[in-house]
């Protein structure tokens, strides 16, 4: 304790002002200064005694700091009595509390990168292990004209589904930064639907499925119009795959006093009730899902409705299709 500069600086000056005191209470009456030293020494013994106090309790604050910036977060310093001391303590655990908080945020972060790398790196290997095959099978001189146009087709496909994953996952990064400023247009619901159909109309028609759309063509919404058409795209993406071939597709929507729902509805094979809790994770591919399925779209979906104040949905029976509930709340309860 003594070794710290300040308290032998505060001791000194005690001492001299003590000394000081004691000898012009001699020059008074010796009765005086034997009453001036006495009470002198009280004080400066109980000075001494509260210094010393005080500065363990500034060491075990400073052990305490020791241990934090170690990485041991377990420790409470806290203390209800009154005092600066017990304020400081109090205000060290409110950081230690923070730290704890914002170190269990980056380990939760680190592990979900870890896992989307991973997940990541396995979409992308699948087709460009299938290409890469393909394109040595296509270097062979006597390789018939059909199978080699039918290894073209198959590396264009493989191609195209890279380019989607790509894509979306730009979409999803840009998401999760929280770069994406979200239009506030107003937008004709029936024209937003239709052009998402459009959109698809290539794979409805190799299916030969029929998409209908149903609802009062005068509503209309507050949101991102190309953003929103991302969504209904994936979800619609979503149905057609699942639709058997010459089937219908009904899409629906209206309006109330708290909200725009829009339905879409296939009659597919449905989703397995252990499923449903995961259907929107990203990477997450269900029972029924194809093999060039990659768990990304509807997970997208989720993000664009919801990030936008609405809400997304499903209801789904086994053998009896798929229901999507999309709804956007009234024009004043959207998010900003």
């Amino acid at each position: 304790m003594l070794r710290n500069r300040e308290i032998r600086i505060l001791f000194i000056i005690k001492g001299v002002i003590s000394l000081i005191a004691i000898i012009s209470g001699f020059f008074m009456s010796n009765h005086t200064g034997w009453l001036i030293l006495t009470v002198v020494a009280v004080l400066l013994l109980v000075s001494l005694i509260f210094t010393r106090w005080r500065y363990r309790e500034i060491e075990k604050l400073i052990n305490y700091l020791r241990e934090i910036s170690s990485g041991n977060y377990s420790l409470d310093v806290r203390d209800n009595a009154e005092g600066e001391l017990s304020v400081l303590k109090n205000e060290i655990y409110k950081v230690t509390t923070i730290l704890s908080e914002h170190t269990a945020h980056l380990e939760s972060n680190k592990h979900h990168l870890t896992n989307a790398i991973s997940d990541i790196s396995h979409q992308i290997k699948t087709p460009l292990t299938s290409m890469v095959v393909m394109a040595d099978l296509l270097d062979e001189p006597h390789l018939p004209m059909e199978k080699r146009r039918e290894f073209i087709q198959n590396i264009h496909t493989q191609l195209e589904r890279l380019n989607w994953l790509v894509t979306s996952l730009l979409k999803l990064s840009k998401l999760d930064s929280g770069t994406v400023q979200f239009k506030r247009d107003s937008v004709n619901l029936n024209k937003l639907l239709k052009q998402s159909v459009e959109s698809l109309s290539v794979p409805i028609d190799v299916k030969q499925q029929t998409v209908t759309v149903e609802g009062d063509e005068e509503i209309s919404l507050i949101n991102d119009r190309e953003w929103t058409k991302e969504a209904f795209i994936n979800i619609l993406k979503n149905c057609i795959e699942h639709t058997p071939e010459k089937e219908k597709i009904v899409i629906s929507f209206k309006e109330n006093v708290l909200y725009t729902e829009v339905l879409i509805t296939d009659n597919g094979p449905g989703i397995a009730q252990e499923d449903l809790p995961y259907i929107f994770q990203r990477f997450y591919k269900g029972k029924h899902a194809s093999d060039q399925s990659v768990g990304i779209g509807l997970a997208l979906a989720y993000r664009i409705i919801t990030d936008q104040g609405g809400d997304l949905e499903v209801l789904s029976e086994k053998g009896h299709g798929t229901q999507f509930s999309v709804k956007f709340y009234d024009k004043n309860l959207v998010k900003v």
